[in-house]
Order: structure tokens, then sequence, then C-alpha cells
């Protein structure tokens, strides 16, 4: 299948073993960058909700114009879900929107459950299903709220029925949202 955004055609987020949980302040901005693992599994956490009309027939990579793909798939902290701490989800659902089947607009709500932070992320962005894609943020909640930045998603492991991505966040709070 396909990834699109958060990424996320076929999308699986997780926080990986070796994240980077970095907090700066920067005058009176606060950042916080880290990386978590995707994890999706077709007719499991991922599904095709509606099959586009034209290009490519569905893949590991693609998805026809027009198709619809829903999901929910687990956030962990490395690439082995098994072996792994799931420290939240990603929701949401993505149209592939390229004739040629590799590119998907997105949107999805990851939520996290992590030691230092609790709430969601929403994005809203363009994903392209073999390279890595940048999702701006357009809101937060709980230690999220006000919360901007951006998300990059990048394809781990395209084979097999579950697919994986990287998620990497780089996000930072206005210095309005820190007090």
């Amino acid at each position: 299948m396909v990834h699109a955004l958060l990424f996320f055609l076929l999308p699986s987020l997780a926080i990986s073993a070796s994240a980077t949980h970095l907090h700066h302040h920067h005058g009176d901005i606060k950042s916080i960058h880290f990386s978590l693992y995707q994890h999706e599994t077709i007719n499991k956490t991922g599904y095709l909700i509606v099959n586009g009309v034209a290009g490519p027939h569905v893949s590991q990579t693609t998805t026809p114009f027009g198709t619809i793909y829903a999901f929910q798939d687990p956030l962990t902290t490395t690439p082995t879900y098994n072996s792994s701490t799931v420290l939240g989800t990603t929701e949401g659902a993505s149209i592939t929107s390229s004739l040629d089947g590799l590119r998907s607009l997105s949107v999805a709500k990851i939520t996290l459950n992590m030691k230092s932070h609790k709430g969601s992320i929403s994005i809203l962005g363009g994903t392209h299903n073999t390279k890595p894609s940048d999702h701006p943020v357009v809101g937060g909640t709980g230690d999220f709220v006000f919360v901007q930045g951006y998300v990059t998603s990048s394809p781990v492991d395209l084979k097999g029925i579950t697919v994986v991505y990287k998620i990497q966040f780089h996000l930072y709070w206005p210095p309005y949202a820190t007090n």
C-alpha cells in the first residue's frame, strides 16, 4: 500500500528507543525533538475505504488516484513492534492525489502518552509514499496546546503486511504558551 501522512496512506508512527527527547529554551522559545515508529498493518490498523479510479494498482507503495485510506496505528519506541513500548497512536485518513499513485493528501491526529508530555498533535499535509515527507502541525491538546512545528514521516520498512515509518517530531511553543 501507499504511505500517506503521518504520515499517511499506510502510516505507522512510533518513538524509537534511541529517541532523543531534547528540551531547549532559546530565550522564551521551548522546543522538543524526538522520534517514534508508526506500525500499520493492512486490514488490521489501516483500511482501504474507496478504491481510486486511475493509475497503478494497489501495492505496498502505490494506490490509484482518488483512493481513500483510513488508519489507527500504534506509535512505538523502536522499529520492531514486539520488543517496543507503545507511546501513542496516530489516526487519520489520506487520499491519493497523484496519478502515479505515490502522493497523498493526509490528515492525522497523533495522541501521545509519554512520561513528560501527554496530549495530541494534529497534522495536515502532503505525503510521498517512498520518500521523507514533512507535515505541518496545525494544532494540539493537553501538553501540546499552542504547539507549532512539523513532523517528518520517513519509510523504514515497506515490505509485508505491516509497514513501518519513522516519525520525527520538531515541536515549538511560542513564548505566550510556556508560562
